[in-house]
């Protein structure tokens, strides 16, 4: 029994079982994690995203400091997995990861690895990013364009909104690329694992004022959805030109560059001085 393949759900299998035991390898081994900014306990527990045919899950499964449990749309994958995999039940779910409480799942931290889909990697990654607090680590493959824009930082044409909002609260290490040829069928694009570890941030805080993050991902997401102007032109619909001292506020040199050229800190500081000029 295999499972075919579906154009709707962006699925390409990976058969390159040495890929796969490299990617599994990714998810650090419990007693590698002393100095982790993020404890230890139940970091045993892990989701595999998109198990598909099980390439990654039968490595998950022979390791003995983990406690796996999977989530998959496709109920052929489902299927094939129960079928082929002893003692998964209870343990594998169908259902899609972007509309499923984790809380069903996990009372605590978690650990998430996985083949992310393509056509979904930014969604999944926000939902990580909500839930960040209880995900230390991420360990994935995705399109690699989109890992280059994620590890990418400030000054180059591929950071971007996903850089930033991912590097505010994670440290991103590009790991590996992956030839379309490991894949079934083959994708047209090259693919990358990268891996995420929780950084010691607690909140966005900037030494003016703290910044709330729906702010920030406001400001990140106008900044950069006109990234060829200057802030000063793109964040316009952002700011008051009413406000008192709007000609000293948008004077300030940080409004001459463009969003690739600031780091995390500077668009922290960017969004407080946000904040202060809203509260006139």
């Amino acid at each position: 029994m295999e499972v075919r393949a579906k154009k709707s759900l962006g699925q390409h299998f990976l058969v390159d079982q040495g890929v796969a035991q490299r990617i599994v390898a990714a998810l650090e081994p419990l007693d590698n994690r002393i100095g982790s900014t993020v404890p230890a306990e139940g970091n045993s527990d892990v989701l595999e995203i998109g198990p598909g045919m099980g390439v990654l899950t039968q490595y998950l499964l022979k390791r003995d400091d983990i406690r796996l449990k999977m989530v998959e749309l496709d109920g052929e994958s489902v299927n094939y997995l129960l079928t082929h995999f002893n003692g998964i039940q209870g343990r594998l779910y169908e259902a899609d990861y972007l509309k499923l409480d984790i809380r069903r799942l996990f009372e605590g931290q978690y650990r998430v690895i996985g083949n992310f889909p393509y056509n979904i990697s930014s969604q999944i990654f926000f939902k990580i990013l909500d839930d960040r607090e209880r995900v230390p680590e991420v360990v994935c493959m995705i399109q690699k364009e989109v890992a280059e824009r994620i590890a990418e930082g400030p000054g180059s044409k591929t950071y971007g909104i996903l850089s930033v909002l991912l590097q505010a609260w994670y440290d991103i290490e590009y790991l590996f690329t992956v030839e379309p040829g490991a894949f079934a069928p083959p994708p047209k694009v090259r693919s990358a694992v990268i891996r995420l570890r929780r950084n010691g941030r607690k909140a966005l805080e900037a030494p003016t004022a703290s910044v709330d993050e729906k702010l920030f991902r406001t400001v990140v997401k106008t900044a950069f959805n006109q990234r060829r102007k200057t802030l000063r032109n793109a964040l316009k619909p952002l700011l008051n030109p009413d406000a008192p001292g709007y000609a000293e506020f948008i004077a300030d040199p940080v409004f001459d560059l463009r969003a690739e050229r600031l780091s995390v800190e500077d668009f922290i500081g960017l969004s407080a001085k946000i904040v202060q000029h809203l509260s006139y």
